[in-house]
């Protein structure tokens, strides 16, 4: 598939995954994120697209898959950082509260400056070993943990104050 075809394969199906990314996460910027991430898998696999009877619904189940995908390392992160509060049998009224601290957290996180906020959601929400995350970003291990600490302790702070 040339260049050309795809941007109109694109301009056609963007739609349709951004509101399946959406209808999962339920943020517009991490469904835009999914959104981009579907693109490029599908920019990756440009040679093969044709093999598929329908690559709208190739598109509309990766953003389904990494959307999930994201919502279960977004709730490890949480029950992580809260683990009395996510229990199993939760009261309406700490779920809503629960709600409302993954999207304060979610604010919390994009605050954070943007090496420290791509390091932590590489780490933490995309579950990548540290080591991944310093080849991906041509960083040293060391300047990874770095950022992963500073973006840490950025967001207990809010915590504990």
């Amino acid at each position: 598939m040339e260049r050309k075809e795809f941007e109109i394969l694109v301009k056609r199906i963007r739609p349709r995954v951004l509101r399946e990314a959406f209808h999962y996460v339920e943020d517009p910027d991490e469904s835009e994120d999914i959104t981009q991430d579907v693109m490029l898998k599908l920019w990756s696999m440009r040679e093969h697209l044709e093999e598929y009877r329908s690559v709208e619904a190739l598109a509309v189940v990766m953003a389904k898959h990494l959307s999930l995908n994201r919502r279960r390392s977004f709730g490890r992160f949480l029950r992580d950082l809260f683990p009395q509060d996510l229990e199993d049998e939760m009261t309406p009224e700490s779920r809503t509260i629960s709600k409302e601290e993954e999207k304060k957290l979610t604010r919390l996180i994009d605050s954070l400056p943007d090496v420290q906020q791509a390091t932590l959601r590489m780490k933490h929400i995309d579950g990548m070993e540290v080591e991944e995350i310093a080849a991906m970003t041509g960083a040293t291990v060391n300047a990874v943990r770095v950022n992963l600490s500073r973006a840490r302790k950025k967001i207990l702070s809010y915590y504990i104050k």
